[in-house]
């Protein structure tokens, strides 16, 4: 497919997947800190810096999950951290991918082109045994993970591949697109008459002033 395998001795690069990274979930609202005698008490974050008790020990959650070097190649090299991007099942991210219709060959084909086009959000990982992944899955933009460079070495025998040269130019260009994408109401420059064909099918926009019925 579209993986490449990497020897245990290359550094560590932007596109490498990693099988299993740690993802830390916490509840700012809700901490469990370590006290004396290893009592827990429960603290939201507010109070614990506004009193002063920082740094603290707390108990939180922690599960594997796996994830792709976004960090560029020459900070991965002498960076103190690296960071990631969670990679879920494609149906978590994209919800057009929940329930799919006539699913065969012909379907695919339409929908990962289109839907990857669309969505800005999302870089598609098709399945492929020899890099770990059993199902279609997705790189998640909005999911970061951040491990410590040493760390991530000292993991190194849960890289399980990369992409190929092809793949990883167009993930360098679709992460790059999220980052610098610049947030705006498409409807904007539409006439008034223009404006209400289009809230039909989207019902939560609100009009810009001058897209309002003239009084």
């Amino acid at each position: 497919m579209i993986y490449e395998t990497v020897s245990p001795e290359a550094p560590i690069r932007q596109g490498d997947i990693f099988s299993a990274v740690p993802r830390i979930e916490l509840s700012l609202q809700d901490l469990s800190v370590l006290g004396k005698e290893d009592s827990l008490t429960s603290v939201n974050w507010r109070d614990l810096v506004s009193g002063q008790h920082v740094p603290a020990t707390v108990v939180c959650a922690v599960r594997p999950v796996p994830a792709i070097v976004i960090t560029q190649d020459c900070d991965a090299l002498r960076a103190a951290d690296i960071t990631l991007c969670e990679i879920l099942p494609l149906a978590e991210v994209d919800g057009t991918f929940k329930n799919p219709g006539k699913s065969g060959p012909d379907w695919w084909a339409k929908m990962i082109p289109r839907q990857c086009q669309r969505n800005l959000k999302w870089f598609y990982l098709p399945p492929d045994p020899a890099v770990r992944l059993t199902e279609r899955m997705a790189v998640d933009f909005r999911v970061t993970v951040r491990v410590a460079l040493s760390d991530l070495r000292s993991l190194i025998h849960l890289r399980c591949g990369r992409l190929n040269p092809e793949a990883d130019e167009h993930f360098r260009e679709r992460l790059s697109e999220f980052f610098r994408r610049y947030p705006y109401d498409e409807w904007y420059p539409l006439t008034p008459e223009e404006f209400n064909a289009y809230r039909r099918d989207a019902p939560e926009a609100e009009p810009k002033a001058w897209q309002s019925p003239t009084p």
